[in-house]
């Protein structure tokens, strides 16, 4: 009888060729619908009549009418569709063999088996283990993208840009996806296997992982910890005891690294874009083109009825009361693929998101949902169109509970919501905006009948009556008055916050305002966490005059209670008598201190490099606990924890350590410093390494 004396995977050559050689791993990482080489060396040759059949199989169930297992021979040929093997050269007892999977078989951890029967007797032996990815480089792939410069961003790249902040300061924090890290495919396998669906009936979810819908879905329910032990524990509370405040992480690699370690317990903690750059590092890794959106001024419809309410109390304080809200930004992810359930015109980038927000289906899970879907408001299909059509197209309605205790509709606002959807750009860290692949132009006639046909859809009954948005812009009567808070001076953490209110009378008539202002710290989500500041005015105004007043907000006052969202919202309720009140609202944004990284020497693979992270404290207090974390996918393995002794005020400090590139090419280095004055301050580096 024959056995096997060894295996050679051909590893370095089927890994360039299927382009998962970035991958730091040991295994062979192959792709579907593509022929991948190995070696078998036996200990006789083969025989003139031996026959030899290989067994593919994966998931603990493997059954052929599942398509999770595969029973074919070795040819001469070629086979037509699904698996098959054919015979390159055998010499020496060496057997070249080429395997092809097809382009539509599931994904995930392989085992290969090979059966060798000659003169009457057969012997059954183990090749080894491979693991099958998507193949967006494959055109029969469902995940295929035709666009190499798109591919090499949205498969290959491993670092990137997330937007945030609010629609007048959008600003950027880099992210660590390090999809190619070690162990991190591993855990990517271990999140499949660890969802609710494989944990009720593994054999129908390995089945069904071969579709890139199927897998997109449960990713967006395992990467929140909320029903199944996921990946992610959110919190949005202002207070992370217990855990990392989510505006510390530098990227994903970490995250799933802890996730492995504690047994496949929640990390704590994550908020939208360390949802969204995890689930992107998933998707990445198993081969699904994708990318991370951000959405400013993002709604969060929960009675899916298209509007948004918030309320304010008389003296102009904002209530958080029911469970709708508006976020500042909200981040969620794009991946790519076809929908054969809804048609070729709605195939390309399709919405998922992990922050858990509503139920689906009972479950914390958002999406698949196509963009282009979206666009034209057709709610009705799958999954989740309402709450993401809702979070880029919904009106806000503002109320105002009066002293008396009675609740009155204030104003009504089509325009707010859903503006500047952003991502990185193609090959550069510029902002690219993609809000018109999600709604027709603002103002426009298709906007408003899309908005129309997706109402109708939710609430047959309702669509053209007068709950619609068109018909209550014209019962509101306009206001005699109006008003905006302007920035005065610079806006930074430990300075003094300066703004103005200009208030503006409309008419021809002498008009009294009374003014009641808060000012709160706030999470970005708009979670209250602390009211800072205070103050009511009485003004009168002359006909179409515009007056100023200042608000100044000491550092002393809001210290203690801002979050490292660094925001204010600033709201001023501006009652004349008998009328309506006007509602004037901002949130800032305070810059924190600069962090300086610089590298010190050429940065060449396989050489230490040194790099030096300059800080300044800029208040009149001493700061302490300062920890610097770095981290960057093939710039240093793991991540960097240096602790900074305190500083003085004023004081600079100087930082130097040592890193160590694998890789060649453009790498970004991410820090962040904390410490008990700065919750979290970022600094991105682009490392040019050098062969």
């Amino acid at each position: 009888m024959s056995g096997l004396q060894s295996v050679n995977w051909q590893t370095a050559s089927n890994r360039q060729a299927h382009h998962t050689d970035r991958f730091n791993s040991q295994d062979l990482i192959v792709r579907r619908g593509q022929p991948f080489h190995v070696s078998l060396t036996l200990y006789r040759g083969l025989s003139s009549g031996g026959r030899v059949t290989f067994t593919a199989s994966t998931g603990p169930y493997p059954s052929e009418s599942a398509k999770t297992k595969a029973v074919f021979p070795l040819s001469n040929g070629t086979s037509s569709s699904g698996w098959g093997a054919q015979l390159v050269s055998n010499r020496d007892n060496v057997l070249n063999i080429s395997i092809l999977s097809p382009a539509n078989a599931p994904i995930g951890r392989y085992t290969l088996d090979m059966q060798i029967s000659s003169q009457g007797s057969d012997s059954t032996l183990k090749v080894g283990t491979f693991i099958l990815l998507f193949n967006p480089w494959l055109q029969a792939d469902g995940v295929f993208m035709s666009n190499h410069a798109e591919r090499e961003e949205y498969v290959q790249e491993d670092a990137g840009i997330i937007f945030v902040g609010s629609t007048n300061r959008i600003g950027m924090i880099g992210w660590n996806y390090g999809q190619f890290e070690e162990g991190i495919l591993n855990i990517c396998l271990s999140v499949l296997d660890n969802s609710l669906n494989f944990r009720r009936d593994p054999a129908t979810d390995v089945a069904r992982r071969n579709d890139p819908r199927y897998i997109g879905r449960v990713l967006s329910a395992m990467v929140n910890s909320n029903d199944d032990n996921g990946v992610l524990a959110g919190n949005w509370s202002g207070s992370y005891t217990g855990g990392r405040d989510p505006r510390n992480w530098n990227g994903s690699v970490e995250i799933l690294k802890e996730w492995q370690r504690s047994g496949f317990r929640p990390v704590r903690y994550g908020q939208c874009w360390v949802f969204a750059g995890t689930l992107n590092t998933v998707l990445r890794c198993l081969g699904i083109p994708s990318r991370v959106i951000t959405n400013f001024n993002s709604a969060h419809d929960t009675d899916r009825n298209l509007s948004v309410d918030v309320y304010y109390d008389p003296l102009g304080r904002p209530i958080d009361k029911g469970s709708d809200s508006v976020w500042n930004f909200h981040v969620w992810n794009e991946a790519w693929f076809v929908r054969p359930d809804l048609g070729p015109s709605y195939n390309g980038w399709q919405v998922l998101d992990a922050t858990p927000q509503e139920r689906s289906q009972g479950v914390f899970q958002c999406g698949p949902a196509s963009v282009i879907a979206i666009r034209e408001g057709n709610v009705d299909w799958d999954f989740d169109m309402p709450f993401i059509f809702a979070e880029v197209n919904a009106d806000r309605i503002t109320w105002i509970y009066e002293s008396n205790g009675a609740l009155k509709k204030n104003s009504s606002d089509t325009h707010s919501v859903g503006k500047y959807i952003s991502t990185k750009a193609v090959g550069s860290n510029s902002r690219m905006d993609v809000t018109e692949k999600y709604k027709y132009p603002e103002g426009s006639s298709q906007e408003r009948q899309v908005f129309e046909k997706a109402l109708g859809k939710l609430k047959p009954r309702a669509s053209f009556s007068a709950t619609s948005a068109s018909s209550l812009a014209r019962e509101e009567r306009e206001p005699s008055i109006s008003g905006r808070f302007k920035i005065a001076g610079v806006l930074a953490v430990g300075k003094e916050v300066n703004l103005i209110l200009m208030l503006k009378n409309l008419t021809s008539d002498t008009k009294t305002v009374t003014v009641n202002m808060t000012a709160w710290t706030i999470v970005y989500n708009g979670t209250l966490v602390h009211e800072v500041w205070k103050d009511s005015v009485t003004k009168s105004l002359n006909p179409e005059e515009e007056i100023e007043h200042p608000v100044k907000i000491t550092y002393a006052q809001y210290e203690k209670y801002l979050k490292a969202d660094n925001m204010i919202r600033t709201t001023a309720v501006c009652q004349v008598t008998d009328e309506p009140e006007v509602v004037v609202e901002r949130d800032v944004i305070l810059d924190n201190p600069t962090l300086t990284l610089e590298v010190l020497d050429e940065a060449r693979v396989q050489k230490p490099v040194n790099v030096q992270m300059l800080f300044s404290n800029p208040l009149d207090e001493p700061v302490k606990d300062c920890v610097l974390m770095v981290e960057g996918s093939g710039l240093l393995l793991g991540s960097l924890k240096i602790d900074v002794p305190a500083l003085r005020p004023k004081e600079r400090s100087r930082v130097r350590f040592e890193i160590l590139p694998t890789r060649s090419g453009t790498k970004q280095l991410l820090a962040n410093f904390s410490c008990n004055k700065f919750p979290a301050i970022k600094a991105m580096l682009s490392v040019d390494v050098a062969e």
